[in-house]
Order: C-alpha cells, then sequence, then structure tokens
C-alpha cells in the first residue's frame, strides 16, 4: 500500500496499520526508516527478519515530544541538554530503560534503549496519532540506506503492508545520507556510538555550554 504522509487520511491509515502490527516505511530527516508498534514482540520480530539484522543489534524508537521520550527512558540531565538542543533532529540518544514492557528485541536484552525525535513533518504528524515507532533504516541489512521512497521500491526490502511518500520531490541535504549520530548517556561518561550528521565535536561543544 502507497499511502501520502501529507494527507491525514492516509496518516490514519498508517496508524491502524501499526495498530494491528503491521509494518511500515517512512521518512525520516535522515535516511527512510522501517518501522512498526514497538511495543508489540511479534511485529519487531518481523522487522528483524525483512532486514535479516542479526537479533543482538538493538532497535531504535521515535516519537514526538520529549515526554514521550521520558516515559520509556531516563534522560537525566545531559540527555535533556542534548535533546533541547538538538531534537527535532539526527541524534539518536541512547539512555537507561525505564519502560520494562518494551520488548527485549528493542534492547538486545540491555538495560537501555535509544531514541530520537525526527525532524520530519510527515514522520511527527504520525507519531501524533501513534505516539511511538521503531526507527530502524529501511534497508536490507549491510546494504546501502534509501533517501527516497523510490529507492525504497527498487531495493531488495519486501515484506512491509505500506511505504509513506515524504516530501521526495526535494533535494536531500547531502549530510542527512550518514544517518543520525547516535550518543551514549547511560553512563556518567557519554560515549559516541556513531558520528552521523552531527559531529561529536558539536556535542561536547553543547555540554560545555551547560557547565
Amino acid at each position: 500500500m502507497i499511502l501520502d504522509g501529507k494527507k491525514e487520511e492516509d496518516l490514519i491509515k498508517c496508524q491502524e496499520i501499526i495498530k494491528h502490527g503491521g509494518i511500515i516505511v517512512y521518512p525520516t530527516d535522515t535516511v527512510y526508516g522501517l518501522g512498526c508498534d514497538p511495543y508489540n514482540k511479534k511485529s519487531v520480530e518481523k522487522i528483524f527478519r525483512i532486514k535479516n539484522r542479526i537479533i543482538k543489534k538493538a532497535l531504535p524508537i521515535l516519537t514526538f515530544d520529549i515526554r514521550h521520550v521520558e516515559k520509556i527512558m531516563f534522560l537525566g540531565e545531559s540527555g535533556r541538554k542534548l535533546a533541547h538542543s538538538f531534537w527535532p533532529g539526527p541524534l539518536t540518544i541512547i539512555g537507561t530503560l525505564k519502560d520494562l514492557k518494551i520488548p527485549q528485541l528493542i534492547t538486545a536484552g540491555q538495560q537501555t534503549v535509544g531514541m530520537r525525535i525526527p525532524a520530519n513533518r510527515e514522520t511527527l504528524n504520525l507519531l501524533k496519532f501513534c505516539n511511538f515507532v521503531v526507527g530502524t533504516s529501511a534497508n536490507v541489512s549491510n546494504q546501502s540506506s534509501c533517501i527516497y521512497a523510490s529507492e525504497v521500491m527498487k531495493s531488495p526490502l519486501a515484506g512491509y503492508d505500506a511505504i509513506v511518500f515524504g516530501d521526495d520531490e526535494k533535494p536531500k541535504n547531502p549530510f542527512s545520507f550518514k544517518g543520525s549520530t547516535i550518543v551514549d548517556i547511560s553512563t556518567p561518561n557519554l560515549k559516541i556510538v556513531r558520528e552521523g550528521v552531527i559531529k561529536s565535536e558539536t556535542i561536547y561543544e553543547i555540554l560545555h555550554q551547560y557547565k
């Protein structure tokens, strides 16, 4: 099913698909994402099968509001500083898990979880209907991420229930090709897990400014 992310009626259809255990492909401010209800274990298992992803690799969760983030994980002082500086945007924050209803498949059996608020209008509007969605990239593992919906449809990725088209006619910022920067704040010493769109030095500069 092909849905238009700019149409509310299509976003409502997308919400219903997620609610009933379906898998969607959707735009973000970086690459196209593959997602489902993070609380639905069977749907999460399907994400791993579709991507041919190693079970031991955790999956991030997207939402639209910091208050929703803090329902699932502890942000703490550093996390809130980074969240207020970079969200919505291409920063994934890994923090200590708060909501133990999140399946262990999401966290790879760890007591931490990664979360992000994306700077994409269509996906933010969708999240206002469904609150949370898994936020992994829409590609088979070890293959290139997809920047446009047309790339997803031409790729080997199969088994999803709907694809949500975003504002694909606009050229993408080339920096978005790198995906989000991932930081781990679950321990006293912040760790840069992956440097993406946001540079490591920018992260440390922001934290230093708040001291």
